[in-house]
Protein backbone atom coordinates (compact mmCIF):
# COMPACT_ATOMS: atom_id res chain seq x y z
CA UNK A 1 0.00 0.00 0.00
CA UNK A 2 1.24 3.50 -0.80
CA UNK A 3 1.55 6.45 1.56
CA UNK A 4 -1.45 7.34 3.66
CA UNK A 5 -2.69 10.78 2.65
CA UNK A 6 -2.61 13.69 5.06
CA UNK A 7 -1.04 11.78 7.98
CA UNK A 8 1.69 13.57 9.86
CA UNK A 9 3.83 11.93 12.53
CA UNK A 10 5.54 14.16 15.08
CA UNK A 11 6.99 14.04 18.56
CA UNK A 12 4.38 14.66 21.23
CA UNK A 13 4.75 17.60 23.59
CA UNK A 14 3.43 18.00 27.11
CA UNK A 15 0.61 20.13 25.66
CA UNK A 16 -0.55 16.99 23.77
CA UNK A 17 -0.94 14.99 27.01
CA UNK A 18 -4.70 15.65 27.49
CA UNK A 19 -5.45 14.66 23.87
CA UNK A 20 -3.31 11.51 24.21
CA UNK A 21 -5.07 10.58 27.47
CA UNK A 22 -8.45 10.97 25.74
CA UNK A 23 -7.24 8.91 22.78
CA UNK A 24 -6.07 6.09 25.09
CA UNK A 25 -9.38 6.16 26.95
CA UNK A 26 -11.44 6.04 23.73
CA UNK A 27 -9.22 3.41 22.14
CA UNK A 28 -9.39 0.94 25.03
CA UNK A 29 -12.92 1.70 26.35
CA UNK A 30 -14.56 -1.25 24.57
CA UNK A 31 -12.04 -3.61 26.25
CA UNK A 32 -12.27 -2.15 29.76
CA UNK A 33 -14.35 -5.06 31.11
CA UNK A 34 -11.62 -7.52 30.00
CA UNK A 35 -8.96 -5.76 32.10
CA UNK A 36 -8.73 -5.74 35.87
CA UNK A 37 -9.42 -2.20 37.16
CA UNK A 38 -5.71 -1.68 37.91
CA UNK A 39 -4.70 -3.15 34.53
CA UNK A 40 -7.04 -0.77 32.72
CA UNK A 41 -5.77 2.20 34.73
CA UNK A 42 -2.21 1.25 33.74
CA UNK A 43 -3.27 1.13 30.07
CA UNK A 44 -5.53 4.18 29.74
CA UNK A 45 -3.15 6.46 31.64
CA UNK A 46 -3.70 10.05 32.76
CA UNK A 47 -2.36 13.28 31.26
CA UNK A 48 0.12 13.51 34.14
CA UNK A 49 1.42 10.00 33.45
CA UNK A 50 1.75 10.86 29.75
CA UNK A 51 3.71 13.99 30.60
CA UNK A 52 6.08 11.77 32.61
CA UNK A 53 6.43 9.35 29.69
CA UNK A 54 7.43 12.23 27.43
CA UNK A 55 10.41 12.83 29.73
CA UNK A 56 11.35 9.10 29.73
CA UNK A 57 11.57 8.54 25.98
CA UNK A 58 10.04 9.50 22.66
CA UNK A 59 6.27 9.70 22.37
CA UNK A 60 4.86 10.18 18.90
CA UNK A 61 1.45 11.20 17.68
CA UNK A 62 0.06 10.81 14.20
CA UNK A 63 -2.72 12.98 13.01
CA UNK A 64 -4.70 14.52 10.26
CA UNK A 65 -5.74 18.18 10.24
CA UNK A 66 -4.28 18.70 13.74
CA UNK A 67 -6.44 15.89 15.17
CA UNK A 68 -4.40 13.21 16.94
CA UNK A 69 -5.63 9.79 15.81
CA UNK A 70 -2.68 7.55 16.85
CA UNK A 71 -0.08 7.58 19.55
CA UNK A 72 2.83 5.41 20.60
CA UNK A 73 5.64 5.65 23.14
CA UNK A 74 9.01 3.92 23.33
CA UNK A 75 11.56 3.36 26.05
CA UNK A 76 15.17 2.30 25.55
CA UNK A 77 16.09 -0.84 27.50
CA UNK A 78 19.74 -1.76 26.86
CA UNK A 79 20.01 -2.70 23.18
CA UNK A 80 16.23 -2.95 22.77
CA UNK A 81 13.40 -0.50 22.24
CA UNK A 82 10.25 -1.21 24.25
CA UNK A 83 7.03 -0.11 22.52
CA UNK A 84 4.21 0.92 24.85
CA UNK A 85 0.99 2.91 24.80
CA UNK A 86 0.17 2.29 21.13
CA UNK A 87 -3.42 3.32 20.42
CA UNK A 88 -5.71 4.49 17.64
CA UNK A 89 -9.05 6.23 17.70
CA UNK A 90 -11.70 3.60 16.95
CA UNK A 91 -12.97 5.63 13.96
CA UNK A 92 -9.48 5.47 12.37
CA UNK A 93 -9.01 1.69 12.65
CA UNK A 94 -8.19 0.00 9.39
CA UNK A 95 -6.41 3.01 7.88
CA UNK A 96 -3.01 1.29 8.21
CA UNK A 97 -1.52 4.08 10.31
CA UNK A 98 -0.26 1.41 12.73
CA UNK A 99 2.04 0.05 10.03
CA UNK A 100 3.24 3.58 9.33
CA UNK A 101 4.04 4.15 13.01
CA UNK A 102 5.78 0.78 13.38
CA UNK A 103 7.92 1.55 10.31
CA UNK A 104 8.76 4.93 11.86
CA UNK A 105 9.72 3.27 15.17
CA UNK A 106 11.80 0.61 13.44
CA UNK A 107 13.81 3.24 11.51
CA UNK A 108 14.29 5.20 14.74
CA UNK A 109 15.45 2.06 16.59
CA UNK A 110 17.94 1.09 13.87
CA UNK A 111 19.28 4.65 13.87
CA UNK A 112 19.75 4.39 17.63
CA UNK A 113 21.67 1.12 17.25
CA UNK A 114 18.96 -1.07 18.80
CA UNK A 115 18.97 -4.78 18.05
CA UNK A 116 15.30 -5.48 18.65
CA UNK A 117 11.84 -4.08 19.26
CA UNK A 118 9.59 -5.62 21.88
CA UNK A 119 6.19 -5.02 23.42
CA UNK A 120 3.67 -6.58 25.75
CA UNK A 121 0.03 -6.97 24.79
CA UNK A 122 -3.11 -8.69 25.97
CA UNK A 123 -4.50 -11.74 24.12
CA UNK A 124 -7.88 -10.05 23.63
CA UNK A 125 -6.46 -7.17 21.54
CA UNK A 126 -6.60 -9.36 18.44
CA UNK A 127 -6.44 -6.53 15.87
CA UNK A 128 -3.24 -5.27 17.49
CA UNK A 129 -1.77 -8.78 17.69
CA UNK A 130 -2.50 -9.27 13.95
CA UNK A 131 -0.81 -5.92 13.20
CA UNK A 132 2.30 -6.92 15.17
CA UNK A 133 2.46 -10.38 13.56
CA UNK A 134 2.08 -8.84 10.11
CA UNK A 135 4.96 -6.49 10.90
CA UNK A 136 7.28 -9.36 11.82
CA UNK A 137 6.83 -9.58 15.59
CA UNK A 138 6.87 -13.05 17.13
CA UNK A 139 5.64 -14.16 20.53
CA UNK A 140 8.30 -14.93 23.15
CA UNK A 141 8.26 -16.56 26.58
CA UNK A 142 9.67 -13.36 28.10
CA UNK A 143 7.61 -11.65 30.81
CA UNK A 144 5.77 -9.83 32.12
CA UNK A 145 2.87 -12.26 31.96
CA UNK A 146 0.32 -10.03 33.64
CA UNK A 147 -0.51 -6.39 34.19
CA UNK A 148 -2.10 -6.07 37.63
CA UNK A 149 -3.97 -9.35 37.05
CA UNK A 150 -4.68 -8.83 33.31
CA UNK A 151 -3.03 -11.51 31.16
CA UNK A 152 -0.11 -10.35 28.97
CA UNK A 153 2.39 -11.81 26.56
CA UNK A 154 5.51 -10.36 24.97
CA UNK A 155 6.34 -10.09 21.27
CA UNK A 156 9.65 -9.12 19.68
CA UNK A 157 11.11 -8.26 16.31
CA UNK A 158 14.84 -8.61 15.75
CA UNK A 159 16.33 -5.73 13.76
CA UNK A 160 19.01 -5.67 11.07
CA UNK A 161 22.29 -4.05 12.05
CA UNK A 162 22.47 -0.31 11.46
CA UNK A 163 24.33 1.19 8.51
CA UNK A 164 26.62 3.48 10.46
Amino acid sequence: MGPIPNIRIRFATVSDAPAIALLLSESFAEYEALYTPAGYAATAITSEQIATRITEGPVWVAGRDEIIIWTVSVLRKCSSLYIRGMAVLPAARGERVGELLLTHIEKFAIGEGCQRLFLSTTPFLDRAVRLYHGFGFRRTDEGPHDLFGTSLFTMEKLLPAGTE
